[in-house]
């Protein structure tokens, strides 16, 4: 991951398309040209604007964020993992390359109530094909696997970055 560098200078029109962007893209067929002629400025400044702050590390990243149960997956697992430290590395670039994983992170355990150290993100229109799945990861990870369950999604979340206010 890149770090911000806290040197660099944003000017107006910088702080206006991040105000401009912070909440999504305009839903046109044209975004770029839309946040254009919002900010007075030509579609491609608008991307060479954004690819600076992308290259500086003042915006990580310019994603889609979809809204699961829109489009027909109910069934949302976070499956969650024991996974001997020595292989875990190699195992959660392996688990996160699979399809059906949306991501994929390593994360510290909580002992003695939370011994999960892997974390993959399963998404799926019913549970049981959230389970076959993930006893797909199981199967990769062996025995390096001590222990795991599934969490599944019971309510929708609003998922939104860092606001500045304009």
């Amino acid at each position: 991951m890149r770090e911000a560098n806290p040197d660099i200078e944003l000017d107006a029109t910088d702080r206006r398309l991040i105000v401009a962007t912070q909440g999504g893209l305009p839903r046109v067929s044209r975004p770029y040209d839309a946040l254009a002629g919002e900010l007075n400025i030509t579609a491609g400044e608008v991307l060479q604007r954004l690819q600076r702050m992308l290259d500086r590390g003042v915006i990580r990243r310019i994603g889609a964020v979809p809204n699961h149960y829109a489009i027909g997956y109910t069934a949302n697992g976070m499956s969650v993992w024991d996974v001997d430290d020595k292989h875990i590395d190699r195992l959660g670039i392996e688990v996160g390359a699979l399809e059906f994983v949306t991501h994929c992170y390593r994360r510290p355990r909580r002992l003695p109530d939370w011994p999960y150290n892997l974390f993959a993100m399963v998404h799926s229109q019913n549970r049981e094909e959230v389970a076959a799945r993930v006893a797909e990861i199981a199967v990769l990870l062996g025995d390096a696997c001590r222990a795991h369950d599934i969490l599944y999604s019971t309510a929708i979340l609003k998922k939104t970055g860092l606001r500045i206010a304009g």
